[in-house]
């Protein structure tokens, strides 16, 4: 095997690599080796080679590279294969990597040389595989580690080292690193020398003995310098040297410690290098130390008197500096001297508490600090106990036992104490005069008993009396229990199982105590037992409402109010029922009966009296069927005597059918429970007819007759009656008996031919039914009736009508029925349906149509039923209508949509049209409400909106009162039934009457008690929550205030802390949950009097040394009559006895005190007095001096943040000088920032206070304060404005229940961070309330959304705004009703189409059941016009099951946009997305307007407006003109089709002077649509001006001349002149020249315009304001010159006319030849554009010929450039058909001329004149209709070819001016001009004039 090579199958193993090579990475230059390891059988045969690229590189298991390279990195392939065989090699791949060490590209210098603050570049650069990375180092330190921000490393460069410093030298290292090696440079960086300079020279230096100098010496050089320090001549101090006491810092500077006198001096610093040597020199200055030798010591003065600090010092004669200050705060020399500094003592004047303290006096100096402190005591009045507490004494019931808190005794032993008492608010009087200082307690005894107490007290030093404590809380003594019960008490059942118990307190006098509450005992009234109590333990509260009670009982009621010492008596017992509830047991011994196939009876007793729970108001018999419990029947019975037995019928019942019967009591509230079930079953009664009687079989003696069962069966059937006879012997008459189950029976022995009546009939036990009977002949069998015919409809009725009618053959039968078919409203497309049959009545021929729908459009007929089949229906009748009669149903699902408390609004679901009964317009609705309780007068409301109304609101109405309701749909005819009646209440309103009977009794001087009585029932509106008290002083302007007594059972109120002697305006008002009712009537009342308030602005405008004059004014509260005043005075001394004093009367307001010594002070004491007693005492000091000045203003006002409130602050300052007079009052003033103005707030502050709390501001308001201090001489300067100050945030104080929308902004007091809705579910029971559930939002929020409710109830929402502080007031309640949710989703698949012009279907599917959110009733669509949405919106409602409507009555071709609402009880669901489309189109309107310019005597411009409404896309016009009479005995009509919506004018020509026509314009859509006409005259109309005068030309070798002068101007001043030229080729003047400037005289032409060989005739035409004028005379025709070319020589004219004339003997002949076979064409071959036509009619019996021409304009006109005048828009060729198809005349001498220039004088063209034509440079050349241009000028029209244009080929040469598209211009038609054929050459047609250039 070997030899041969061939090894087994089973002995091959294909090739594989056990061991791939292995991705390697080496250095470049080492060896690279990559070995592969692969496996095969055989082996021999194994053969691994490596590749590269595809390229084999070497075979073997191993592959070396000796010294690689970069370029050797990549991919490599080992293969391993079999060689001789087709195993499929395989392969392994490796990567091989070569990296190239690092090596420099760049590298610096081994020195590199650098000068301070310049920058260097250090290079190295480096490259290898992978790319080095190059780190730098500095002394072997890396330059990262040094983060020097001058040393900038990139990697384009290396190293730059920016403005050098001589700290930058140095070694620098550059190390290029890789994973392939590293390699390094080096450079040494060296920084050239710099000479010494100082950075921080040494200066002077001042020192106190002992303390440490220090002098600095900073300075910078390269090397860095030497310092040195010298004294003199001495060094002190250097690198080498140090004497003791001087020391060298490392910055060079020099350090003296300590210094002594010795070392003053100056001291030399020398700084040195190789650079130089710099020196800077300082002085030294040493001070004597500072220290105080005379220190203060502590002192102790008397109030007011004057206190002198000591301080005196030892110090440097240089310096002195010495201070006072007090805890820390700066103690200053005041403006007026009080405080002073002389010779370093302070003296301080007038002392007075707040000058206590720790006083420190500080000497400072540059020479040293010393500081001593002393304590200045100021004795003073004691101040007022503290914590005075008063409490009853448990051992004696007539004491007080009170206790105090030792109060500050002014720095001095207090002496005694002073008591006082108020009882019942009297004046105070002095109850012990003598109380031990000692004691801090007090029994006071002797008291009254039930009386109240206040007290105070006051301490006394040896400066005298201080002031009263603060007054004890009023003490009441023991009390007893109530001597009286509670009065008006009233009763009143709330609901089924409560009743309201209110009343009032018992009388204040009998009292006895402070009444604490009140205990309610109720029980059954009229039987015995025991008592339940309730206990009320809110004396305010003056309510209860008993709950779980009996339902419809009686109960017995007492109320007993109770003090702290016990119960009183309890009333005298009132009884009110629990209000009626639904019945608990059903009615006894029920019996039901049938008595009849349709009647049941009912008998039963009542339920027993304790189970009605109310008034027995019926009974409701209830009877359903056994399989059908929803079509239950309610039969209502009134009740009978309580002890009889009740029986009730219940009828109309179907026969023999099993019913359930029951019965139940009901009353007010509702039904009770049913009876148990009767199951019974009506009587048997005779059967209904059998149905399909038929008949087979027919022979002559014999027929089979069948039938089928009653339909109404009304029992069982037992068996069936059959009776037959010759029709007309009834002595024939035979009758069989059948069984039930037979169903057919044969008849037999009959005689052929004759006609028999057959009669059937069912038999039940009740008897025979109704008989069924027809008639058949014997021998003849039945055939299929005929249709009726010949119907005739009368006697038409709302539901009824009359058919007449012709009976179709019978079939040889008797019919047995007849079928009426209607066809509602008549439409074709409506279906048919039976309306009526008739049956067993052969012989009808009319019948009587009922159960007709009133005013309903009908079309009937009728078909004949016998025993084969049915006949063919009639022909349909003729379409009649019913008459109109009243609704038949009322609207359905009348539900109460939402209640307010005076209105009402209801929804209900609407009448389909199909039950109006009459004319939409007519259909209306009416409720009729009234109220439950029978007051009132019942009333009507007609809702507005038509039949399509589906909601109403009932306004007027009480709140808080129950309605019945019902509606009604009337028409024209009459009102529709009422439906069934609905129950709603109106919500809960505030009261309309205010609280009577109001009292007021002024209690003391501060108190007044109000009394009044509850409202009346009819104005309370809902549950009275309590009454508000509204208080305020007479005439005030501050907004009154406001108490709330709560309960409905409140009567009286104590007003407290009101102003003594004031009048008060009291008023009272209730309230209820939602708000308040209005205010009683004022009442007035003045408290009693009290003592004085203080005098105020006492001033003393005239002092001299021995004498004062004292001003006042009267108390800011004189709380009474002022009966005079007191002036008190004494020296200021120690000895407080020796007052003077003065009284005056109560008129006085100043008074001079004489008699005084000069320079001394004095203490003035004023008090006022009234009928009480004396008031308060104000205290003032003088100075009987003349040296007086006013005052400083106060300084320092601030505001502590800690004192900021919402609505106050605390302002404090500093008082300024008093000017030689104590000052007496402050005045503040206040601005609002930021724009509000100085206001003052306050004019009395007291002199000696130096902080005042400022109230009545307003919270979250920024605020600035300034003051001014008065005293005897005036009022200072104002002091400076403090920094602004804002209050704080405060609860928002909206009024109770007043609240719309967001708070306002003015009491928000704050910001505003949200709102909170409360609601809670209103049950039936409206007492009993739920506990409200809250919902919060953001200030951000303008809606919420309130979810998680309960379906179908009612809810009570209110709203309130919060901010950090607190929360508002809450808002006016709101009912909510929580029923069916408005649709989610607008209905789906809308599809929107066009039925014609003004209609469009949209039809729609419903929404999908899960969004509908309830029944949808209907379906509310919206449209519009697109573009006019607001003015042009309707909706159309339409009602379930419709998903069809049409709209109508729609504008022609017009966008409209629909929308689709469903909507249901609870509302309207979203729209749907606008679907739109547009209206079919229909004829226009008339154009806007006719209009005529440019009148001459043969053209005239028409112009027209666009339609209003063009009803579609407008695709042309119509014009049509006439004479209005014969001219020259031709009445012609022209019609003109213009295409194209854009041109709207027209350009006729060659109309007859002077004719009058007619002109009408009508535009096209679809159709033509009305005309619009007008009349116009080919004449200048008047006012237009005269013929201009002297018209003439010259003629040049290049132009043209044309002059003339001005004629008559007309009415108006010429606005310009026209100038027409009339070529001899053509004939018809037309517009050459236009317009020129009016003052133009003359034209020149180029000769350029005029055509070679044609001669011109022109005249000119004068313009104004009223149109064209009369043309002047026309001048003499002038040819333009020529050169002849060759083909117009008479040689070459001779040569074509040969060539021509052979020509044509060729043709002729050719023709002969082969024209035999043809007839001579009509020339209607040729393509033409006209397709109207054009009549012609002449008078007298002629005829005229027309005749076409052709021709074109030239495409451009620089002269209308010039001009300014811009061509309209030109018709293209299609765009004009004239009514001349028929003629087809051709006229070849149409041709193209060149350009032509008309040059005018410029000196009268304007700059805007000169404007060009878009549509002039692009003229097509062959367009034939440019001959009817609209340009008015109609130029260039008249022209021939010109020389080397090739002519227009003929005879049918209108191919390329049809194709050609002409740009759009004015239209000019020539009008017809009549000629005499009878002057034409014979042969010839006399072309009509105007007519020859048509196209």
């Amino acid at each position: 095997r070997a030899k041969s090579g061939q090894y087994p199958e089973s002995e091959l193993l294909a090739p594989a690599i056990v061991i791939g090579p292995k991705d390697t990475t080496v250095v470049a230059g080492s060896e690279a080796t990559l070995e592969c390891i692969a496996n095969a059988r055989p082996v021999d045969s194994l053969v691994v080679s490596w590749k590269r690229d595809g390229r084999r590189l070497a075979s073997g298991r191993r592959l070396n590279i000796p010294a690689p390279t970069s370029s050797d990195t990549g991919l490599y392939v080992c293969e391993a294969s079999l060689s001789n065989s087709t195993a499929k090699p395989v392969e392994a791949r490796a990567q091989l990597t070569v990296m190239e060490p690092p090596s420099l590209t760049a590298q610096p210098k081994r020195r590199v040389l650098a000068e301070l603050d310049r920058s260097v570049d250090i290079p190295c650069l480096a490259t290898g595989v992978p790319q080095p990375r190059i780190e730098w180092y500095k002394d072997a330190v890396p330059l990262s580690k040094l983060a020097n921000p001058r040393y900038k490393v990139t990697a384009a460069s290396g190293l730059t080292v920016r403005r050098v410093q001589p700290g930058d030298g140095g070694v620098f290292q550059c190390l290029a690193r890789s994973a392939a090696g590293e390699t390094q440079a080096h450079t040494q960086l060296l920084v050239s020398s710099v000479a010494p300079a100082f950075t921080s020279p040494p200066t002077d230096q001042t020192v106190t003995h002992g303390n440490a100098a220090l002098f600095s010496c900073q300075t910078s050089g390269a090397p860095k310098p030497a310092i040195t320090w010298r004294k003199g001549l001495q060094v002190l101090a250097s690198g080498s040297v140090q004497v003791a006491g001087f020391t060298l810092l490392q910055s060079g500077g020099l350090q003296i410690q300590p210094v002594s006198f010795q070392d003053s001096g100056e001291y030399t610093c020398t700084a040195g290098n190789s650079g130089g040597t710099i020196n800077a020199t300082a002085t030294l200055t040493v001070w004597t130390r500072t220290v105080i030798s005379v220190p203060p010591t502590d002192k102790r003065v008397i109030k007011g008197t004057t206190a002198v600090l000591d301080c005196n010092a030892t110090h440097d004669p240089r310096v002195n500096t010495r201070s006072w200050d007090r805890g820390g705060v700066a103690v200053l020399p005041t403006s007026g001297g009080r405080v002073s500094v002389r010779l370093g003592s302070l003296t301080i004047g007038q002392t007075w508490s707040g000058d206590i303290g720790d006083y420190t006096c500080t000497v400072t100096s540059r020479a040293g600090n010393d500081s001593r402190s002393a304590r200045l005591e100021v004795i003073e009045l004691p101040h007022s106990p503290r914590s005075l507490a008063a409490r009853l004494n448990d051992s004696d019931s007539r004491s007080v036992h009170l206790s105090w808190l030792r109060p500050f005794d002014g720095n001095s032993p207090l002496l005694y104490y002073l008591l006082e008492l108020s009882e019942n608010n009297s004046p105070w009087k002095v109850y012990l005069s003598e109380v031990d200082p000692a004691v801090t307690e007090e029994s006071v005894g002797g008291l009254t008993p039930a009386r109240t107490y206040q007290f105070r007290l006051c301490a006394v030093n040896q400066v005298g009396r201080g002031q009263y404590s603060a007054e004890t809380q009023r003490l009441m003594l023991r009390e007893e229990a109530p001597s009286a019960p509670p009065k008006n008490i009233v009763a009143s059942g709330r609901t089924n199982q409560s009743i309201m118990v209110q009343w009032q307190p018992p009388p204040e006098p009998q009292l006895n105590g402070v009444l604490r509450g009140y205990v309610l005992r109720y029980r059954l009234a009229g039987l015995p037992g025991d008592y339940q109590e309730k206990n009320i333990s809110s004396p305010e509260t003056n309510y209860c409402l008993l709950k779980d009670l009996i339902i419809w009982t009686q109960y017995q009621i007492q109320v007993a109010a109770y003090t702290g010492a016990g119960l009183g008596v309890y009333s005298s017992p009132v009884t009110e029922y629990t209000l009626q509830g639904v019945p608990t047991a059903p009615p006894q011994e029920v019996e039901v009966v049938a008595i009849n196939s349709t009647t049941i009876r009912f008998t039963w007793n009542p339920p027993p009296q304790q189970f009605i729970n109310g008034i027995n108001q019926g009974y409701k018999l209830l009877v359903w069927p056994e399989q059908s419990a929803e079509d239950l029947i309610v039969v209502t019975i009134t009740p009978d005597y309580p002890g009889s037995r009740h029986t009730g019928l219940v009828s109309g019942l179907k026969k023999f059918t099993w019913y359930f019967g029951a019965t139940l009591c009901f009353t007010t509230p509702g039904d009770g429970p049913r009876s148990p079930p009767t199951l019974l079953q009506t009587h048997e009664d005779t059967p209904g007819p059998v149905r399909r009687l038929s008949f087979s079989e027919i022979l002559d003696t014999s027929l089979r007759v069948s039938w089928a069962e009653p339909e109404d069966r009304n029992g069982i059937v037992i068996g069936y009656v059959l009776w037959w006879e010759v029709s007309g012997v009834e002595s024939s008459r035979e009758e069989r008996s059948l069984s039930n189950s037979t169903l057919q029976h044969q008849l037999t022995g009959l005689t052929s031919t004759t006609t028999y009546t057959l009669q059937v009939a069912a038999l039940t036990a009740a008897g025979r039914g109704v008989v069924t009977s027809s008639t058949i002949a014997t021998g003849v069998p039945p055939e299929l009736p005929g249709a009726p015919s010949n119907l005739v409809i009368s006697n038409i009725s709302p539901r009824t009508a009359t058919l007449r009618f012709r009976p179709g053959a019978d079939g040889k039968t008797a019919i047995s029925r007849w079928l009426v078919e209607g066809q509602v409203r008549g439409g074709e497309e409506e279906a048919w349906r039976g309306v009526y049959q008739k049956d067993n009545q052969p012989d009808a021929d009319t019948l009587e149509i009922p159960d007709l729908a009133p005013f309903t459009q009908y079309r009937f007929r009728i078909r004949q039923v016998n025993i084969v089949g049915s006949s063919p229906m009639s022909a349909p009748s003729r379409l009649i209508q019913t008459l109109q009669a009243a609704p038949d149903t009322h609207p359905s699902n009348l539900t109460l949509l939402s209640a307010t408390q005076t209105s009402l609004c209801f929804t209900w679901k609407p009448l389909p049209a199909s039950e109006y009964n009459s004319s939409p317009e007519t259909v209306g609705y009416r409720l009729r409400v009234w109220r439950t309780d029978g007051q009132g007068e019942d009333r009507t409301d007609d809702v507005k909106g038509a039949a399509g109304a589906a909601e109403a609101t009932v306004e007027g109405l009480r709140p808080w009162t129950q309605y019945q309701v019902q509606i009604q749909a009337y028409n024209s005819i009459g009102p529709g039934p009422w439906s069934n009646t609905v129950a709603a209440n109106t919500a809960e309103s505030v009261p309309s009457g205010s609280p009577v009977n109001v009292t007021a009794e002024a209690v003391s001087s501060t108190q007044i008690l109000l009394k009044w009585s509850p409202l009346p029932r009819a104005q309370k509106n809902g549950v009275i929550l309590g009454y508000k008290v509204s208080y305020s002083e007479k005439d005030s302007e501050v907004p009154p205030s406001v108490l709330t007594a709560a309960g409905e059972g409140s009567g009286s109120l104590l007003l407290r802390d009101l102003r003594q002697y004031a009048v008060y305006v009291l008023q009272v008002l209730a309230y209820t949950q939602n708000g308040d009712g209005p205010l009683s009537s004022p009442t007035l009342l003045r408290t009693k009097e009290d003592v004085p308030g203080p005098t105020v602005r006492m001033v003393f405008p005239e002092v001299r040394l021995s004498s004062v004059r004292v001003v006042w004014q009267p108390p800011t509260n004189p709380n009474g009559i002022i009966l005079g005043y007191q002036i008190s005075y004494c020296l200021d001394s120690r000895d407080p006895l020796r007052w003077t004093t003065v009284e005056v009367g109560s008129n006085a307001r100043q008074f001079t005190v004489t008699g005084l010594s000069p320079e001394q002070t004095y203490v003035f004491r004023l008090t006022a007095r009234t009928a009480v007693g004396w008031g308060e005492e104000q205290e003032a000091r003088v100075v009987t001096t003349e040296r007086r000045e006013r005052p400083q203003p106060p300084r320092k006002l601030y505001v502590p943040q800690d004192s900021v409130e919402s609505r106050r602050l605390r302002l404090h300052w500093l008082t300024g000088g008093s000017g030689s007079s104590p000052l007496r009052y402050f005045t503040v003033q206040v601005k609002q920032l930021p724009n509000g103005d100085w206001s003052t707030h306050v004019a009395d502050v007291a002199h000696n206070v130096t902080a005042w709390t400022l109230d009545r501001l307003k919270p979250f308001t920024s605020y600035k304060f300034r003051m001014l201090a008065t005293n005897d001489v005036g009022d200072s300067v104002l002091s400076k404005e403090t920094e602004p100050v804002t209050t704080l945030q405060d609860g928002e104080r909206l009024g109770h229940g007043r609240s719309r929308g967001r708070p306002a902004d003015d009491s928000i007091n704050g910001l505003l961070t949200g709102f909170r809705l409360y609601y809670r579910e209103l049950p039936v029971n409206a007492s009993a309330f739920t506990e409200a559930e809250v919902q919060t939002t953001r200030t951000t929020s303008a809606s919420s959304l309130i979810t998680k409710l309960k379906k179908f109830q009612r809810y009570q929402i209110v709203m309130t705004s919060y901010n950090i502080i607190g929360e508002s007031p809450p808002s006016i309640p709101v009912e909510v009703s929580v029923g069916e949710a408005a649709p989610s989703v607008a209905p789906q698949s809308i599809r929107v189409s066009a039925v014609s012009p003004s209609s469009l279907e949209v039809t729609w599917d419903t929404p999908p059941l899960e969004t509908q959110n309830g029944l949808i009733q209907g379906y509310k669509i919206h449209y519009w016009e697109r573009d006019k949405q607001n003015q042009s919106e309707k909706v159309m409602v339409v009602f379930v099951p419709d998903t069809r409507v049409h709209l109508t009555n729609l504008t022609s071709y017009t966008p409209y946009m629909v929308t689709l609402a469903a909507f249901n009880t609870a509302g309207d669901g979203p729209p749907s997305d606008p679907r739109g489309t547009r209206t079919l189109q229909s004829a226009p309107g008339p154009p806007g307007y006719l209009s005529f310019s440019e009148v001459t005597g043969g053209s005239v411009n028409v112009s027209w407006g666009a339609p209003l409404t063009p009803n579609g896309q407008v695709e042309g016009y119509r014009v049509v003109y006439q004479p209005t009479a014969p001219v020259q005995g031709v009445s012609k009509v022209v019609t003109v089709d213009v295409k194209g919506s854009w041109q709207r004018w027209l350009k006729v020509r060659d109309l007859v002077k002077g004719a009058t026509y007619t002109f009408s314009v009508q535009a096209l859509t679809v159709s033509y649509g009305p005309p619009a006409q007008a009349n116009v005259t080919a004449q200048p109309v008047q006012g237009t001006p005269g013929s201009p005068a002297g018209m003439s030309i010259t003629k040049t070798s290049s132009a043209l001349n044309i002059h003339w002068s001005e004629g008559d101007i007309g009415a108006t001043p010429v606005t310009g002149y026209v100038i027409e030229a009339r070529p001899s080729d053509e004939g018809v003047w037309d517009s050459f020249i236009r317009p020129l400037p009016p003052g133009s005289r003359s034209v020149s032409v180029p000769m350029e315009r005029l055509r070679s060989g044609i001669s011109y005739e022109f005249r000119v035409i004068a313009v104004n304001r009223y149109g064209y004028g009369q043309p002047s005379t026309p001048s003499a025709a002038l040819a333009a010159l020529s050169e002849r070319p060759f083909y117009e020589e008479w040689w070459f004219l001779l040569v074509m006319a040969l060539v021509g004339l052979i020509l044509i003997l060729v043709l002729v002949f050719t023709l002969l030849l082969h024209g035999h076979s043809t007839k001579y064409k009509a020339c209607g071959t040729g393509k033409h554009v006209s397709t109207a036509e054009e009549s012609v009619t002449l008078d007298n019996g002629g005829f005229t010929a027309l005749e076409l021409n052709s021709r074109t304009l030239n495409t451009k006109n620089s002269f209308l450039k010039k001009n300014g005048t811009r061509s309209p828009p030109r018709p293209s060729p299609g765009g004009l058909h004239y009514s001349d198809e028929d003629i087809c005349n051709n006229y070849n001498g149409a041709v193209l001329t060149e350009s032509t220039t008309l040059t005018e004088k410029p000196t009268e063209v304007s700059e805007s004149e000169l404007t060009d034509s878009d549509y002039e440079d692009e003229q097509p050349k062959h367009s034939f209709v440019n001959h009817y241009m609209s340009d008015p000028t109609y130029y260039n029209s008249w022209k021939r070819q010109p020389k080397g244009m090739k002519a227009i080929g003929a005879p049918f040469g209108y191919e390329e001016c049809a194709a050609a598209d002409a740009e759009p211009y004015y239209q000019t038609v020539p009008a017809l001009t009549h000629v005499n054929p009878n002057t034409n050459p014979p042969g010839s047609r006399t072309p009509v004039t105007g007519f020859s250039s048509f196209v």
